[in-house]
């Protein structure tokens, strides 16, 4: 599914080769038999808002959603396992997954960033793709509902991708709970993701990636999201 490839560009960290192909990404869009009129509408529309903005400020904009707490994390399996053991058997699996694919990671980025499972699913076939959609289409709406309650035009990249998966998600279970949550990036909560920490030399798990033990030090003390059983918003 070519959608998934552009909808994964463009929920990816800006960079200014990518914003300078407006028009490029906008044929690329047209030209998807899988989106409805709508949706090629709604993808257009986002492209020409980032588009007429300074490169720098949106890059920006993209930091204060993303990498600012737990609750915008584009790593899904935080959504599901947190830091929980079963997380690392979880990459793992993904990584064998996308290698039976014929993908290799070659950036530094973790397995689970839904920009790189996103390509993975639009190298295979339609029927498979939807169904790798439908896996995560709770986490999908999850935060789609975040965005939406924090008026960000990037909550059309997460509908769209909500709506080619054909899944039924209990909406209002959502707008409830989210509205409900605590807010993890007010300056309080920062200011508690970076306070002094112990240093602990392999700590308990042995020698785990740095990279993974990067993120985790940099949630510590973060306010923690109300985790929903993502089960309950299917089907309603």
């Amino acid at each position: 599914m070519k959608s998934l490839q552009l909808v994964a560009l463009l929920l990816d960290y800006p960079e200014e080769d990518v914003w300078q192909s407006a028009t490029e990404l906008r044929s690329a869009i047209d030209l998807c038999h899988e989106l409805t009129s709508q949706q090629k509408s709604a993808l257009n529309e986002f492209i020409r808002h980032i588009a007429m903005g300074a490169l720098m400020d949106k890059q920006a904009e993209y930091c204060d959603l993303f990498d600012r707490g737990r609750s915008l994390s584009l790593l899904l399996f935080e959504h599901v396992h947190g830091e929980s053991r079963d997380r690392g058997q979880a990459m793992i699996d993904l990584i064998n997954q996308y290698a039976g694919a014929g993908m290799e990671l070659i950036s530094k980025q973790l397995p689970d960033y839904l920009p790189t499972y996103l390509e993975y699913l639009s190298r295979l076939e339609n029927s498979e793709a939807v169904d790798g959609l439908k896996d995560i289409a709770p986490i999908l709406a999850l935060l789609q509902e975040r965005l939406t309650q924090r008026e960000s035009q990037y909550k059309v990249l997460l509908q769209t991708l909500v709506e080619l998966s054909g899944e039924t998600i209990a909406q209002q279970v959502l707008t409830d709970t989210v509205a409900k949550e605590a807010k993890d990036y007010t300056p309080q909560a920062l200011d508690a993701v970076w306070e002094e920490e112990q240093i602990k030399f392999l700590g308990e798990e042995g020698c785990a990636s740095a990279q993974q033990v990067q993120h985790q030090r940099r949630f510590a003390h973060a306010v923690v999201p109300q985790y929903l059983d993502i089960n309950a918003l299917n089907g309603a």
